[in-house]
């Protein structure tokens, strides 16, 4: 796994810290160069930030851009949803996550190849509501998502969590539409007609 060196302005030498001042362009520390992700669906206000990436100068604005549909994610990358934005994001090994409003989740740990042996994931979420497809890496190798409470092992299931503000911490696991028809109670038979034949009463002709 890459480390990521940041060095403090003070570090720098005095022709360093002038070169970078009389640059128009900011210094930016390259980011991942392979996506493990990317943002399939926005809604109002949701925010990606890439921690690999630090910008280098003045009057950095404090509120990072806004994600839309088709952006990367990274190894690393922390996602935000505001109080009226949803995400969603599907990951290369086939897993989908939709963020709810007010959500945070940091993609921490991302292992995937095809044809791997020690595929892997950590996720981190510290609040909102969650609902994911687990993919491939729950299916053959080790998918884990943190939580206030407690670390859940995924193991190719449908769940959704909710993290309230106080840290508690709802989980269920739903139902996907191509098996919620094997819980439908199937129709009961018809009820057969009563044999009402033993209280007929018998015509009898006498003078036939």
């Amino acid at each position: 796994m890459a480390t990521y060196v940041v060095l403090a302005l003070t570090n720098f030498s005095p022709s360093v810290v002038r070169a970078q001042t009389d640059s128009a362009k900011p210094a930016v520390a390259s980011t991942p160069s392979k996506p493990i992700g990317k943002v399939t669906a926005v809604t109002g206000s949701v925010t990606i930030e890439h921690v690999g990436a630090v910008v280098v100068q003045a009057n950095v604005s404090n509120e990072p851009d806004r994600a839309k549909t088709g952006d990367p994610v990274y190894l690393g990358d922390v996602v935000l949803t505001g109080a009226d934005g949803r995400v969603g994001i599907n990951f290369t090994d086939g897993t989908s996550f939709n963020l709810s409003s007010n959500a945070r989740m940091a993609l921490d740990h991302y292992v995937y190849e095809p044809e791997g042996k020690a595929n892997a994931t950590l996720f981190s979420l510290a609040k909102g509501t969650f609902t994911f497809v687990a993919g491939n890496v729950a299916k053959t190798g080790d998918m884990k998502v943190d939580t206030p409470v407690a670390t859940l092992g995924i193991r190719g299931t449908t769940p959704h969590i909710e993290i309230s503000d106080d840290g508690s911490v709802k989980f269920s696991t739903l139902i996907e539409e191509g098996k919620s028809k094997l819980l439908k109670k199937p129709r009961a038979a018809a009820a057969a007609e009563p044999d009402r034949s033993r209280n007929r009463r018998l015509n009898i002709c006498r003078g036939c």
